[in-house]
């Protein structure tokens, strides 16, 4: 059992770090060009799938981490 958890721990880590790794970050070149980067914009499509993805990835994560904690206290 605790092999599946270890690996299911690794699978978890491995997506959360593609995932985070896939999102954009702020405005890009824009503010080279001039153009303000403190323009509020938002989340939409493939985007914002892949924002919701990453939250379910870290509370996945976070609840593996845990039930290897308590298993391994036990």
């Amino acid at each position: 059992m605790r092999t599946f958890f270890i690996i299911a721990q690794m699978i978890l880590s491995v997506a959360l770090t593609a995932a985070l790794l896939l999102q954009v970050k702020g405005g890009g070149l824009g503010g080279i060009l001039g153009q303000s980067d403190t323009v509020y914009r938002t989340r939409r499509g493939v985007e914002k799938t892949l924002f919701q993805i990453t939250i379910v990835l870290i509370v996945l994560f976070l609840v593996i981490s845990l039930v290897m904690l308590k298993v391994a206290v036990d």
